[in-house]
C-alpha cells in the first residue's frame, strides 16, 4: 500500500471517501451512462465556474452573442450579478437555483481539480475543463471518482471544449468565426487541428454538427471511442472527422469500435481520419501533456494502419477534410444532404455579421437522392434530452478555490506559458530511490540472466495506473517503448497497487522460473515501485530486472515524474534538485520556456525550420513535410496565445540552428489572429535580418488582413494560403544552400 506521504498529498476529498463508504450497489453505476450528456444544443443551460474572471467574462460574452444559453455562474464567496446574470457562491447552490445542464470551468490549473470535484459532488451532468498542466495524479484521482458514479460526464482537461454548431452552444474557447451549422461531427485531441478541420468543412459546404474536443491530456474525461459512440446516434451528424495523435491507444480502441460499428450497421456514417506525430521526437512531449509514446503504446503509423484497416479514409493534413468527407458522402449517395447543407451555410454566411474571416462555400448540384434515413434538425434545433440515470447522491458543496477576477486568462483557458511536464532522474538516483523503498536488490547487470521489463505507467484506455511487464526487454532502458510482448495490468488508483492475483499473473507473464521465492521477491519490487509512484507522483517507473537464484534484481532504471505537480500544484519540490543534470535545458530550451514556446530540435539533417501555432498542427506540419519530400529541423509550437513578440522569439530560436535553409511559417488562426502573426513575422524580419528565405501560410481568423500585411510589407516573403503550395515552396527552397548564393 502507498505510504502516509502519499495519503497526505493525494488522498481524495469527500466525493471519493463517500464512494468508498457506499454499499456494493455502487458497482451497478457506469460512467458510460453519462454519454448522453454530451448531446448539447440550444436547450443546454450552461454555468461558468470562475465566472467573474477575465477569461470567463470574455468567453461568456462571445458565447451568449452566438446563442449559447448561459444562465449564470459561480465565484466562491460571492453573490450578485455579472453580465446581467446571477453569481452564486457554490456549484451546489447554482444547481438548486439555475438548474444547469453543463458547467464550463475557466480556472487556472492549480484550481481546476477542486472545481471539477465540486461540480461532480453537485451532480452537474456535463463538466468541461479546458485548463492545461493539471497534475497527472490529480486527474487519475478525478477519473477514479467519476468511475463510481453515473451522473456527471467530463470533457477535458487540456481541451478546447465541446460545441454544437447546429444548436449554437459553445462550452470551451473554440474560435466561433470558423463554425457553421451542418452535418459533420468532429472528434479531436488537438484544438488547432480541429479548427482547421472546421474551416475545411465549412469551405466544402458541409458545416458542423457536434464537435467534441477530447483534448491532449494523458487521461481525458472522454476519449475518442466514447465520442464516436455519441456521434453514431447523433441525428444531426452525417459523417465524422476523427483527429488523433501520438500517445496512448485511443486510436486503436477507436479502430476496434469502428470495425464493430461497420459489422452491425448496413449504412454506417463515413469517417475520415488524421493522426499527427508520425515523425515524433522520441523521448519528448510534443506539446500536449499526453503527446508522447510510452511503454507498450503504438506509434502514429500503427494507429494510421489500424484506422485504414477499419475503413477510415486517412488524410495527412486537416485542410483536406472537407473534400474527403464530401467525396465519402457523395459515394454513399448523400448528395441531397450535401446540397441542403450548402444552401443552409450560404444563408448563414450571408447573415453572420460577426464572422471576422472569409470561409467561402461552394455550391453543389443535386444529382441523386439520399439513401440512408437521416434527420436534418433545423438550425438551433433541440437535441434529445438526457435520460435519468442513477445518482451519486447529494453532498455538501466544497468550498474549493476557484479563480479570482484577476486569474490569468491564458492559464484558465489552458494556453500560454508552457511548462516542462517531465522530470527524469539519472539511473544512480533511481537505484537509490529503490533501495530506500526497502529490501530491493539493485546493481549493475552482470551479463547473466534474461533482462525483463517491469514498469509502472498509465493505461490510458483504462484511465488508471498499470504495471507493465515483458519477459524480454529492449537492449537499453531508454528504449523501453520499443519492447515487444509488453502487457499491461491496470489497477484502480484508489487501491494503491495491484492485488495478489495480479502479482501472480505478472510473475507468470515474466516467465519466472522459481514461482516461490521469486514471486515473493517480485512482490517486494512491485511494492517499492508503487510506493515511489504515489509518493513522488510519477508517470513512468521503468526497470530492467533479472532472476538470479530465486531473487529479483533490478539492473536498470529510468524514472519520470510529472513536473506539473510542482509547477501547478506546489508539490514535489524535492524532485527539482534531483533532476538529471545531463537532461538540463540547453540555452535554446531556456529561451523557449521563458517565452512560452515549445521547441524541440529534431535529430538528423532537417533543413526546414518550422514555426506553427498549436501542438497538433506543429506535429502534423513536420509529418506533412516529410511525406512531401522535405525534412523539418524542429518542432515549434508558439503556444495558443502567441504574440508578435513570441513570433519574433521563435524566429530567433530557429535561426540558431545552422542547418536551417528556409523558415516555414504555418499558421491557422483560431485563438491566434492571422494579422498578429503577420506583424510578428514582419517584426522578426526587420529586427533579425534573416539570411534564409521565409515561406508564410496564414489561414483562419483574420487571414485576409494577415495576408494583406505580408503582401504589402515590401519584404521578400513567400506568401500562400494553400498548405500544399506553401510546403512545396519551402521544400524547393530548402534544397538550395543559401550560403553559396
Amino acid at each position: 500500500m502507498p505510504s502516509s506521504v502519499h495519503l497526505e498529498t493525494t488522498r481524495p476529498l469527500r466525493t471519493w471517501l463517500r464512494a468508498l463508504s457506499t454499499t456494493s450497489s455502487v458497482r451497478s453505476y457506469s460512467y458510460a451512462d453519462t454519454l448522453p450528456n454530451l448531446r448539447i444544443g440550444s436547450h443546454t443551460r450552461v454555468i461558468f465556474q470562475g465566472f467573474t474572471g477575465k477569461q470567463a467574462t470574455a468567453n461568456a460574452r462571445d458565447s451568449m452573442a452566438w446563442g449559447t444559453k448561459i444562465v449564470g455562474g459561480v465565484t466562491p464567496g460571492r453573490t450578485g450579478e455579472h453580465l446581467g446574470l446571477p453569481i452564486l457562491p457554490t456549484v451546489r447552490r447554482a444547481m438548486e437555483l439555475l438548474k444547469p445542464d453543463a458547467t464550463g470551468i475557466y480556472v487556472a490549473a492549480h484550481q481546476a481539480v477542486a472545481a471539477i470535484e465540486e461540480a461532480i459532488e453537485a451532480e452537474v451532468p456535463l463538466i468541461v475543463a479546458v485548463a492545461e498542466h493539471i497534475p497527472l495524479h490529480d486527474m487519475l484521482r478525478i477519473m477514479s471518482i467519476l468511475k463510481t458514479q453515473s451522473t456527471s460526464r467530463l470533457v477535458g482537461a487540456n481541451s478546447p471544449g465541446i460545441i454544437s454548431a447546429v444548436g449554437r452552444c459553445r462550452i470551451g474557447f473554440q474560435p466561433l468565426p470558423c463554425f457553421s451549422p451542418g452535418s459533420i461531427g468532429i472528434i479531436a485531441k488537438s484544438g488547432t487541428l480541429s479548427y482547421e478541420t472546421v474551416a475545411s468543412t465549412t469551405r466544402a459546404g458541409l458545416g458542423q454538427s457536434l464537435c467534441i474536443g477530447v483534448g491532449g491530456d494523458i487521461v481525458p474525461g472522454t476519449d475518442l471511442r466514447e465520442a464516436l459512440s455519441v456521434l453514431e446516434s447523433d441525428p444531426d451528424t452525417a459523417a465524422i472527422a476523427l483527429i488523433g495523435e501520438i500517445g496512448g491507444s485511443g486510436e486503436m480502441d477507436a479502430a476496434s469500435w469502428i470495425n464493430e460499428y461497420h459489422s452491425r450497421t448496413s449504412l454506417p456514417k463515413p469517417i475520415v481520419g488524421l493522426v499527427a506525430g508520425a515523425d515524433e521526437a522520441r523521448g519528448h512531449i510534443m506539446g500536449h501533456a499526453g503527446a508522447f509514446t510510452a511503454v507498450g503504446e503504438p506509434d502514429a503509423n500503427a494507429k494510421i494502419a489500424a484506422l485504414k484497416n477499419a475503413g477510415v479514409t486517412m488524410i495527412n493534413h486537416p485542410a483536406k477534410f472537407g473534400a474527403a468527407l464530401r467525396a465519402r458522402l457523395v459515394a454513399a449517395g448523400e448528395t441531397t444532404l450535401v446540397s441542403q447543407t450548402v444552401k443552409s451555410n450560404n444563408n448563414n454566411n450571408n447573415n453572420n455579421n460577426n464572422n471576422r474571416s472569409s470561409f467561402g462555400v461552394r455550391s453543389t448540384t443535386t444529382t441523386t437522392t439520399q439513401r440512408r434515413p437521416f434527420h436534418m434538425a433545423p438550425r438551433g434545433g433541440r437535441r434529445p434530452q438526457r435520460t435519468g440515470t442513477p445518482s451519486l447522491g447529494a453532498a455538501a458543496a466544497l468550498a474549493a478555490a476557484t479563480p479570482s477576477a484577476s486569474a490569468s486568462a491564458s492559464a484558465s483557458a489552458g494556453v500560454g506559458h508552457q511548462q516542462r511536464r517531465q522530470i527524469y532522474l539519472s539511473e544512480d538516483k533511481c537505484m537509490d530511490m529503490l533501495r530506500a523503498a526497502g529490501q530491493i536488490n539493485c546493481g549493475a547487470y552482470s551479463g547473466h540472466g534474461e533482462r525483463r521489463l517491469l514498469a509502472i505507467s498509465i493505461d490510458r484506455s483504462a484511465r488508471s495506473p498499470c504495471i507493465i511487464a515483458a519477459p524480454v526487454a529492449a537492449p537499453a532502458i531508454e528504449q523501453s517503448s520499443t519492447t515487444q510482448d509488453a502487457k499491461k495490468f491496470p489497477f484502480d488508483f484508489r487501491r494503491g497497487g495491484p492485488d495478489e492475483l495480479a502479482v501472480e499473473r505478472i510473475a507468470s507473464h515474466l516467465r519466472l522460473s522459481n514461482k516461490g521465492s521469486a514471486v515473493d521477491s517480485l512482490r517486494r519490487v512491485i511494492r517499492g515501485l508503487v510506493d515511489i509512484f504515489y509518493r513522488n507522483e510519477a508517470f513512468l517507473l521503468a526497470t530492467h530486472v533479472v532472476e538470479r537464484l530465486g531473487e529479483i534484481k533490478v539492473v536498470g532504471a529510468r524514472f519520470g515524474f510529472d513536473d506539473a505537480a510542482f509547477s501547478s500544484g506546489g508539490r514535489q519540490g524535492h524532485l527539482q534538485e534531483l533532476r538529471d543534470a545531463s537532461a538540463q535545458d540547453d540555452p535554446e530550451l531556456a529561451v523557449a520556456k521563458k517565452s512560452g514556446i515549445v521547441y524541440i530540435k529534431l535529430a538528423g539533417d532537417g533543413t526546414i525550420g518550422t514555426l506553427v501555432n498549436g501542438a497538433g498542427l506543429a506535429m502534423n506540419t513536420v509529418d506533412a513535410l516529410e511525406q512531401a519530400g522535405g525534412k523539418a529541423a524542429n518542432f515549434l509550437d508558439t503556444g495558443g496565445k502567441a504574440t508578435s513578440e513570441t513570433v519574433k522569439e521563435s524566429f530567433g530560436l530557429i535561426l540558431r540552428d545552422s542547418r536551417v535553409r528556409v523558415i516555414f511559417v504555418n499558421i491557422f488562426g483560431g485563438l491566434t489572429l492571422g494579422d498578429m502573426i503577420a506583424r510578428g513575422v514582419i517584426l522578426a524580419f526587420k529586427e533579425l535580418s534573416p539570411r534564409v528565405p521565409i515561406v508564410v501560410r496564414i489561414r483562419g481568423t483574420n487571414e485576409e488582413e494577415g495576408q494583406r500585411l505580408i503582401a504589402e510589407s515590401g519584404l521578400p516573403l513567400h506568401a500562400f494560403d494553400d498548405f500544399e503550395e506553401a510546403a512545396a515552396k519551402a521544400i524547393e527552397l530548402s534544397r538550395v544552400d543559401q550560403t553559396r548564393l
